[in-house]
């Protein structure tokens, strides 16, 4: 026991290297552009304008970077554990489809509109809980993190439903910093590269400040293209490459609602916070609306009351449960969602398919 724990202890001081050089190199970054630059290298008034923007784009980006880090990922409620009947049941039970028998009998109350891609109920055997939605297993946290995107190592933690806003303004906000250092510093390169300006202390920081902060660029450039891609398809990474199985089959926009709404599930309704790292995203992360069913707002309310649950199949179970307030807003202008019957479902859904092609 006791080499496997120091082995622990290990993996968690290494997990925080790549976020201490990122510190590091965005602490250099500060001394170099304020002291170096702006106090030793620029005479003229522009300095003081070069200092109030730098210091603005520089707390935005600390800012939003500590709350991707120090954010902990969600995870399950209580009601997608297992009882305690259920659960000495489950691991007494060797046969599967006995197991997923009790599983279904678990979630048939739950908001559980996914499967995996053998049509059996999620169960994570780790966390000992059926999983919700969108939500996935991580090793390096050994937690069931909801709407799970990827581990990140530069952040130290997992992006998921409770730190993804924060973590998009982090590459939004890092970007726009070394775009401005880039720009601003990119003139006196110029002057120390060709000798306009006299060989000091300084010429090795501004040079080496203008490389960093177009390399950082335009590497988070691509990857905060690909992210503004996935918010406006309403996809993770990991539905990116293997997309979530309903029980009419795989399907990557699934979750999609049209990418106004798909913003508003990320960053919540009033635009004013959009660009503050509060948060401030739409539901509680367990249950998801989807695009894939279709009914009157009458029939929801009416559906929801008289039926709890309605199946699809002997392998899975779909449950009707009314969506949260802040999802049912994500669809009152144009739809809301429950179950119907296959048949019905396989028309809509393919109209849906075709209206949003």
């Amino acid at each position: 026991m006791a080499p496997s724990h120091v082995l622990k202890c290990c993996q968690k001081v290494l997990a925080w290297v790549p976020v201490a050089f990122i510190a590091l190199v965005v602490a250099w970054s500060y001394y170099a552009y304020v002291v170096e630059l702006c106090v030793f290298t620029i005479s003229t008034a522009e300095k003081a304008v070069y200092l109030v923007i730098f210091h603005l784009s520089f707390f935005m980006f600390v800012w939003s970077y500590w709350k991707t880090i120090f954010t902990p990922p969600a995870s399950p409620s209580k009601e997608f554990c297992l009882s305690k009947a259920d659960k000495e049941q489950y691991e007494k039970e060797e046969r599967p489809e006995y197991q997923q028998e009790i599983l279904r009998r678990a979630a048939k109350d739950l908001p559980i509109y996914t499967t995996t891609a053998s049509r059996a109920i999620r169960y994570c055997d780790r966390c000992q809980l059926i999983k919700p939605d969108r939500c996935h297993h991580c090793s390096a946290c050994d937690i069931c993190v909801l709407k799970m995107d990827h581990h990140c190592p530069w952040v130290n933690n997992c992006v998921g439903f409770s730190n993804y806003k924060f973590f998009l303004l982090f590459l939004m906000y890092s970007l726009l910093y070394c775009l401005f250092v880039a720009a601003t510093v990119l003139q006196y390169f110029i002057k120390f590269w060709t000798n306009e300006l006299p060989d000091t202390h300084a010429k090795f920081h501004v040079l080496f400040l203008f490389f960093v902060a177009a390399m950082f660029f335009i590497s988070i450039l691509s990857l905060f293209s690909y992210h503004c891609w996935l918010v406006g398809k309403n996809r993770s990474t990991i539905e990116t490459f293997r997309a979530p199985t309903f029980r009419n089959g795989p399907d990557k926009n699934g979750f999609s609602l049209g990418c106004s709404k798909n913003l508003r599930e990320v960053f919540g309704d009033e635009k004013k916070y959009w660009l503050i790292p509060i948060f401030t995203s739409l539901g509680d992360g367990c249950n998801f609306p989807t695009r894939l069913v279709i009914m009157d707002p009458e029939q929801l309310a009416v559906s929801s009351q008289n039926e709890p649950a309605k199946s699809s199949g002997p392998n899975q179970s779909f449950p009707t449960r009314p969506l949260s307030e802040s999802q049912n807003r994500l669809l009152t202008s144009d739809s809301q969602w429950v179950e119907s019957g296959p048949e019905e479902e396989n028309v809509k859904s393919g109209f849906c398919n075709a209206s949003c092609a």
